[in-house]
């Protein structure tokens, strides 16, 4: 689903957001979201939102059959073992 809002900011930085766009991003009681500045484009997104777009850019690289958490779990045991 795609919103559009135009939004002013006041002179203290506020900026409000259309309460349709909060309650689709979850938001019934306030909520926390992260702000990106890219050539002039100002992005704001959840955080659940920007962990999925990092495993996303992750999982180009590492296929999904590969744990990574399992990987360095056995070489810290694997270190340990050494010391």
């Amino acid at each position: 689903m795609t919103l559009h809002a135009n939004l002013t900011m006041a002179p203290n930085g506020r900026l409000v957001i259309p309460a349709a766009m909060r309650e689709s991003l979850g938001f019934t009681n306030g909520g926390q979201l992260l702000a990106r500045l890219e050539d002039g484009v100002l992005t704001l997104e959840t955080v659940d939102a920007a962990v999925r777009r990092a495993q996303a850019i992750v999982r180009q690289y590492i296929p999904e059959s590969v744990s990574l958490v399992d990987d360095l779990i056995a070489e810290r045991r694997a270190a340990a073992e050494n010391e």
